[in-house]
């Protein structure tokens, strides 16, 4: 009874260890298995998208910055302990051997290496479809180079193939030149036009035929340099003719003729305001006559009027840019007549034995041109002179239908008053012309 309890006593240990190398060797079996059919479905799911990579590679961060925040100088840590958890997962030999040996001797054990291999023989037990290379494929692709810290240099010289920068000149000479701006606007308009009234000889109520032609020009220069000076110049220059055959001393007379030239010279007040100093001046191109009458009313400087006011001129702009024009007030005026033919001198107002007037007093001049249409236009000028003795009154009106771009009709209506002449038993002081046409217009 006592040599069987020694022999079973003897025999025990043999057992314990034979059973432990049986679990060992099972335990590598099953953890070949596992890496032969990882590697046989990574080959089936390359292109597959996985998302436990993503997650793994997020713990490797989290890990990294764990290890990196209790890393303590002293210790044997290196990079070459922690390189492994950060590349592609590897089967490495030397984790499954140390997980497999029956050494415990732990002299030379290194806490951080054995954080490693835990952590790794982990993932090799649990997820071993995340291993994608082995310690066999490391060897092949060779091992880490030691010359990082020498400068690289290109064995291809790139500055043979660049096309050399030329150097910028900074101080290259330019010519610069300098315009003044023009602030001079010319502009003008002309128009001919007839009249045309045919009477038979037998007509009932009698009358005579005749014919007439009146032309225009006009005109103008204006300064104006967008700050305070501003000239105004306008020249006008009308003619016409007309014929009857109940005149048998005049083939032609004269039905309308006027030589007048406008200047200012204004200095900004306000918006709209300028002080001005207002020249006018106009006479007739050549003699005027009446029917069947010799004697000449009017001549080339029989009159001359030239009239210099001083005061305000203002800009009228209006009902949305339809009516334009300017209003002058000069309070103080002076007014200058000359008559050439002395016979003539005192139906222009002018007493005794002379040829030349002059007198101060007030002037008014309006110039206004209101669209009420686009093919209707009404063009009106006012002036008004006084001494507070003798007054002038000059109210010229034309109405335009423009019938097309070069044909237009005129109505003109033109009312005059003249106290310093001979008073009239019927009209008085007022004297009237009217006349209605259809010519060529033309602006430019």
């Amino acid at each position: 009874m006592a040599k069987t309890r020694i022999i079973f006593v003897t025999l025990q240990p043999i057992i314990n260890i034979k059973q432990m190398v049986l679990k060992h060797i099972i335990a590598a079996l099953c953890l070949m298995f596992s890496i032969t059919a990882s590697a046989q479905r990574q080959k089936t799911h390359q292109k597959e998208v996985n998302p436990v990579v993503a997650a793994y590679i997020d713990s490797l961060v989290k890990s990294k910055a764990r290890i990196d925040s209790t890393f303590e100088v002293g210790k044997h840590t290196t990079d070459e302990q922690l390189y492994r958890l950060f590349i592609p997962l590897t089967f490495y030999h030397s984790t499954a051997k140390k997980a497999l040996s029956m050494d415990d001797d732990n002299l030379y054990r290194d806490d951080m290496d054995e954080a490693v291999n835990e952590a790794l023989l982990h993932v090799y037990l649990t997820r071993p479809d995340l291993v994608s290379l082995t310690e066999r494929d490391l060897k092949k692709a060779g091992g880490i180079r030691d010359d990082f810290d020498k400068p690289v240099k290109p064995k291809v010289d790139l500055s043979e193939h660049v096309k050399p920068v030329p150097d910028v000149v900074d101080d290259i000479p330019v010519d610069v030149m300098i315009r003044k701006p023009n602030f001079w606007t010319f502009s003008g308009d002309g128009n001919l036009q007839f009249l045309q009234n045919y009477v038979s000889g037998n007509w009932y109520k009698g009358g005579e035929s005749n014919y007439s032609m009146v032309g225009g020009l006009t005109f103008r220069a204006i300064y104006n340099n967008k700050s305070k000076l501003k000239i105004d110049n306008t020249l006008e220059l009308k003619l016409g003719f007309q014929t009857s055959k109940a005149d048998t001393l005049h083939k032609f007379k004269t039905n309308n003729d006027l030589i007048r030239y406008t200047g200012k010279l204004g200095l900004q007040a306000t918006k709209g305001w300028y002080y001005t100093l207002q020249l006018l001046a106009y006479s007739q191109f050549t003699r005027g006559y009446k029917s069947n009458d010799s004697f000449v009313y009017s001549d080339f400087m029989s009159p001359l009027n030239v009239n210099v006011g001083l005061g305000m001129d203002y800009a009228v702009n209006t009902l949305n840019g339809k009516l334009k024009g300017n209003v002058n007030l000069s309070p103080l005026s002076f007014n200058f007549r000359y008559v050439g033919r002395k016979s003539l001198a005192a139906n222009y107002g002018i007493k005794g034995d002379h040829q030349t007037m002059e007198d101060f007093g007030s002037q008014l001049t309006t110039d206004l041109t209101w669209v009420l249409s686009d093919i209707v236009r009404w063009k009106t000028r006012l002036y008004a002179y006084t001494t507070y003795e003798r007054t002038e009154i000059e109210w010229e009106n034309t109405i335009a239908l423009q019938v097309s771009k070069y044909i237009s009709a005129n109505i003109f209506i033109y009312p005059r008053f003249d106290d310093s002449t001979t008073r009239d038993e019927d009209l008085g002081y007022w004297q009237f012309k009217e006349y209605c046409s259809l010519g060529f217009a033309y602006s430019f």
